[in-house]
């Protein structure tokens, strides 16, 4: 086992402890950049990673009632298909440099999403505590299609980058279901964050992209670092931190967009 990586996966844990920001738009480009790990394997690995750590908050969010299993039902019949035909499509592309490009480019991009929704997470929340409805709410007859839309988003992002189950589908769902309590969406964001994260993951395992080692190293630091990451969170500014972490997705999901554009 590498401990170099147990490091990354402490930081990791830390940032996710502290602020409940996607462990996946963190890991993956840390993997690319910091330790040189091709992006096909850097995926693959991550996936599999979140799925496994993500799992023990969804056993909280169990015991604790605060998850709606219809909900993840539906983002489950958009994410599911979708992430398979993914896979087809990952299965039937050359391994190499183009294949590594294409998947520098949808992370890139999903980063700055992620750091974008980062930001705008709070102040939706603040709105909708405030008002308790929100004047534009959608119609229920709307929600379900376009869960299952969101569910087809999130699956085919997830296979390609890793990132887009924790803060993009959360985001999503604030927008369609205002009148949830927001924790029951963050439970069921999570539980439908391991289901795909999990299919995802495997099928990259089917690819041979998932190095074992790394894996173990990475949860081996990433366990300790939630608990202290959520300790930490408890003494410090959340809104800080989160913009904090904007800041640094902004920077590397650039640096990333950088690096393949010129």
């Amino acid at each position: 086992m590498d401990f170099a990586f147990a490091w990354a996966g402490l930081a990791v844990g830390i940032a996710v402890g502290a602020t409940g920001v996607g462990g996946g738009s963190l890991m993956t480009p840390i993997l690319i950049l910091f330790y040189g790990i091709s992006p096909t394997v850097a995926v693959g690995t991550d996936l599999l990673y979140a799925s496994i750590s993500k799992a023990f908050g969804v056993g909280l969010h169990v015991r604790n009632r605060s998850l709606d299993w219809k909900l993840v039902g539906w983002l489950s019949i958009g994410s599911v298909p979708a992430a398979l035909l993914t896979l087809g499509f990952l299965h039937l592309q050359p391994q190499g440099k183009e294949l590594d490009q294409m998947i520098k480019l949808v992370l890139a991009v999903a980063i700055l999403v992620t750091a974008l929704f980062t930001l705008l997470q709070e102040p939706l929340l603040r709105l909708i505590e405030r008002s308790g409805r929100r004047p534009m709410a959608l119609p229920d007859r709307w929600q379900r299609p376009l869960t299952v839309i969101c569910g087809v988003a999130i699956g085919a992002l997830v296979t390609i980058s890793s990132v887009g189950a924790g803060v993009i589908g959360m985001m999503m769902l604030l927008l369609i279901y205002p009148k949830h309590p927001p924790i029951r969406l963050v439970g069921s964001d999570l539980a439908h964050a391991v289901i795909i994260t999990a299919i995802a993951g495997l099928g990259h395992a089917g690819l041979g992209a998932i190095n074992w080692p790394m894996l173990a190293a990475l949860l081996v630091g990433a366990i300790p670092g939630i608990w202290i990451g959520t300790r930490i969170g408890f003494r410090l500014n959340e809104a800080v931190l989160k913009k904090l972490i904007a800041a640094l997705l902004i920077l590397v999901g650039s640096m990333m967009l950088y690096k393949l554009l010129f």
